[in-house]
């Protein structure tokens, strides 16, 4: 019998990718958009619901950070059952809890309730971002993961570019409308969507490619001889006594330190050099999200197709500690602020997108889950730690500036981690 020739079986990977990609990623890509902006979307909400209701900036901190310890604090359960339960079940149980959570936080009055909703805000939502990347290692092999991520990670600039013009937009165009404050609305028309798109998960989603009804036998086949499943699968028991991943951790917890640094605190540097009108804080914001997503794609596929990860993480890490840096020197300054944050935002996005390739190359079997989760649960910490530190600092010395210099710091620390770790993670 004479061999398939090579291009005819090259097409063939190609056709069944394609079918994938438009399958699972635009699904993904915006359920996991609005899962960013559900969490940052307190940012934009500051500029009004602050003075309302008297909060002060470390408060708002405070209630901006205390979502990762509801998140850290149920993750791993959430992502050592997805294999039991299934991602349908799972993703859309997450997405319908957090959904209507994110619209209630309308009923904020007080610290009290302020920090029990962003609390039970992380709770619900735990396990998503981990239990969505373990997820696509089912379908896709290590070669392709970079470029993977980068497409379902773009969420984060994509919540940024449209989330900042949208959340300003809501909040000046319904204020007062049916008694409800601008902020009140923005809760609501950006909490209930992921309500629809829960339900919408049990019918897009299959839990592996064996349960896809719209993947043929043959297509199952080919998909099942592309993924890599070399190597000795793991036990959650053996994942968290590895080392690496708790060395995997400290770059990811300094990296989350600066995005979220970014995320809850971008309005308030945008109105610091000196723009009042909360549209143009949204406008402006969106500018360092656009760059992002064009750099997150471009540094995503430059990974893949060299293979590398342990270079092209952590320098653009280091590129955004120094350009950080310059934005909070130059922080009276609009345009000087603006650009250097722009080159910040774009290249911290990249290092955390080709950062999350690595533990799937390393952690095999169910129990990746449960280590993809471990790797994120210590590294949101960070997420707790970002705002919290910088809302302190700017109540203690009425500036930015001391928290910001404290998340470059951690930049760079985490860059220099993951450089220095690249011989034991290819151990």
């Amino acid at each position: 019998m004479s061999a398939i020739p090579s291009t005819h079986v090259t097409e063939r990977h190609a056709a069944l990718y394609r079918k994938l990609d438009w399958r699972l990623l635009p699904f993904l890509l915006l359920c996991y958009t609005f899962a960013y902006l559900d969490r940052v979307n307190i940012g934009f909400a500051k500029l009004q619901m602050q003075s309302d209701l008297g909060f002060s900036d470390a408060v708002y901190g405070l209630g901006a950070g205390i979502f990762f310890l509801g998140y850290v604090l149920f993750e791993v359960p959430s992502n050592l059952l997805l294999p039991k339960v299934g991602a349908r079940k799972t993703i859309s149980r997450i997405m319908i809890l957090w959904g209507l959570t994110s619209a209630a936080m309308l009923f904020v009055r007080s610290q009290t309730t302020f920090y029990a909703m962003r609390f039970l805000l992380g709770v619900f939502e735990a396990g998503f971002a981990p239990g969505m990347i373990f997820y696509l290692t089912y379908w896709y092999g290590r070669a392709r993961m970079a470029q993977v991520m980068a497409i379902v990670m773009l969420a984060g600039p994509i919540g940024g570019m449209f989330g900042g013009p949208l959340s300003t937009w809501i909040m000046t165009s319904f204020s007062g409308a049916h008694g409800l404050d601008g902020w009140q609305w923005m809760f609501l028309v950006e909490g209930l969507p992921c309500v629809l798109f829960g339900v919408l998960a049990l019918f897009v989603l299959a839990d592996r490619p064996a349960d896809a009804r719209w993947l043929s036998d043959d297509e199952k086949r080919l998909l099942a001889s592309e993924l890599d499943t070399s190597g000795a699968h793991h036990s959650f028991a053996q994942v968290a006594r590895d080392p690496r991943v708790y060395l995997m951790a400290v770059p990811y917890f300094c990296f989350i330190c600066g995005i979220y640094a970014v995320s809850f605190w971008l309005p308030s540097i945008i109105k610091a050099a000196g723009v009042k009108d909360t549209m143009q804080i949204g406008l402006y914001s969106a500018i360092p999200y656009v760059a992002a997503a064009i750099t997150m794609i471009v540094i995503g596929r430059s990974s893949d197709r060299r293979g590398e990860r342990h270079f092209h993480s952590p320098i653009p890490a280091l590129i955004g500690s120094v350009t950080l840096a310059l934005a909070t020197v130059f922080g009276g300054d609009l345009a000087m602020s603006l650009t250097c944050m722009t080159i910040a935002t774009a290249m911290m996005w990249s290092a955390y997108t080709v950062f999350w390739a690595m533990p799937s190359e390393h952690l095999k079997g169910d129990a990746a889950s449960g280590g993809i989760a471990l790797i994120n649960t210590i590294g949101l910490i960070g997420g707790f730690l970002s705002p919290t530190i910088i809302g302190w600092a700017q109540s203690a010395t009425g500036s930015l500036h001391a928290g910001l210099y404290v998340m470059v710091a951690l930049l760079s620390i985490g860059a220099l981690v993951l450089i220095a770790m690249r011989p034991a993670c290819a151990a």
